[in-house]
């Protein structure tokens, strides 16, 4: 009976330096947090690898595995004994397994090489020698094959280690990045539409622990952009784990804004008191920074005048993940990540529903400043954070693969 170990590879960890176990640490935790509630299953690391022992759910465990940042690919492997003909086995098991899986190109042969590493310097072979040796056998039983040691179709890998030797020849990728964690923690404004979601995605393959903060307008906004914002919170949860997400309530700060403000600066004003509330959010929740899905120049509020008039209100750090992405691009990332079904759903957040028909798009800061002086704002901001609702939320049991 064969047994089946995962083995998975980082990136960037590997150059942390003497800071790599605690990045190491943080990855296994997400594991087992991606893989929690699965029967048998362990996770543990040796030096430069993390293992999964996926308790008989092979598929499964690489599904989730998928989802983890901080890993870069995942290849099941069998665990055999430190002998070359059980290695040797192996190989042709692993190899025949992966050529059922190609499809030739016409009469082009299929190409492969073997790619081991020895940490275990008693085992009689050289990494080079047991190349090729296997390499012989493997190319003995299968004559149509061509090794190309540079570009090959299959990689037979092997890992000849202190406890076993570990055959592979199958890589599913992850998404890589770091664990969520490690970098911190931010506030992140997450609207019901395309941009933001992917944003909060990508501050958490950064590292991030990410605070979503909704601005949530009734009656303007209905009851089911609310639950339209959970569900994209859930679908994050399965990337990055558990979300707090923060409901704020803006009506009335909208409804002065629209009654006592220049129309042409209505979306203007309305960001600046986001970040007010998002920056005392985070004051309240140990963040050192705001997430926002800003592209630059993609609508009104995103030009470089618009963004400089709007960040002017906060001394937090804004981070902005899309910058330099176009729509086409955010779509196809937001589709891989599963959140762009539910981002189109027609219920309108607060901001898509106010949009004035001439809004300024080269806003200066003394225009905003001398716009909000028409009244004492505090009472407003203090009463949305009152108001406030804090969900926990964990993943959905659908979203999309990376």
């Amino acid at each position: 009976m064969r047994e089946r170990v995962i083995l998975v590879r980082y990136g960037e960890i590997g150059l942390k330096g003497r800071n790599r176990p605690q990045f190491e640490k943080a990855l296994v935790r997400q594991i087992r947090r991606a893989l929690a509630g699965r029967p048998g299953v362990d996770v543990y690391r040796t030096p430069g690898r993390v293992w999964v022992e996926p308790g008989g759910d092979v598929e499964g465990a690489l599904e989730a595995l998928q989802r983890v940042f901080g890993v870069v690919a995942a290849s099941p492997a069998d665990r055999v004994p430190l002998d070359l003909d059980a290695i040797s086995q192996a190989a042709a098991t692993v190899l025949e397994e992966a050529l059922a899986g190609e499809k030739g190109t016409g009469d082009e042969p299929v190409t492969f090489k073997v790619e081991a590493r020895r940490s275990n310097k008693a085992f009689p072979l050289t990494s080079l020698e047991l190349n090729q040796e296997l390499g012989r056998r493997l190319l003995a039983a299968h004559p149509a094959l061509r090794v190309d040691v540079h570009r090959p179709r299959i990689t037979v890998g092997v890992e000849i280690r202190h406890d076993a030797a570990y055959v592979y020849a199958r890589s599913v990728p992850g998404p890589g990045g770091l664990p969520v964690g490690v970098t911190g923690r931010a506030c992140a404004l997450l609207s019901g539409g395309i941009d933001s979601p992917v944003a909060v995605w990508m501050a958490m393959k950064r590292g991030l622990t990410v605070i979503p903060v909704h601005f949530h307008s009734p009656p303007f906004t209905s009851e089911r952009s609310k639950e339209k914002v959970i569900d994209l919170v859930r679908i994050l949860a399965r990337w990055g784990g558990p979300l707090r997400l923060w409901v704020v309530y803006f009506t009335e700060i909208q409804r002065a804004i629209q009654l006592d403000c220049p129309p042409q600066l209505t979306i203007t004003l309305m960001r600046r008191m986001m970040f007010r509330l998002a920056e005392r959010i985070a004051a309240r929740e140990g963040a050192l920074a705001l997430v926002t899905g800003e592209s630059l120049g993609q609508v009104a509020s995103q030009t470089l005048e618009s963004i400089h008039t709007i960040s002017r209100v906060t001394t937090l750090p804004v981070l902005r993940p899309l910058i330099g992405m176009d729509k086409a691009e955010i779509i196809d990332r937001a589709k891989a990540i599963g959140t762009y079904d539910v981002s189109i759903l027609p219920y309108e957040d607060c901001c898509t529903l106010f949009v004035p028909s001439q809004p300024a798009t080269r806003p200066r800061p003394e225009q905003a400043e001398a716009a909000e002086r028409v009244r004492d704002w505090e009472p407003l901001l203090a009463e949305a954070l009152d108001r406030s609702e804090v969900l926990e939320l964990e993943e959905a049991r659908a979203a999309g693969a990376f």
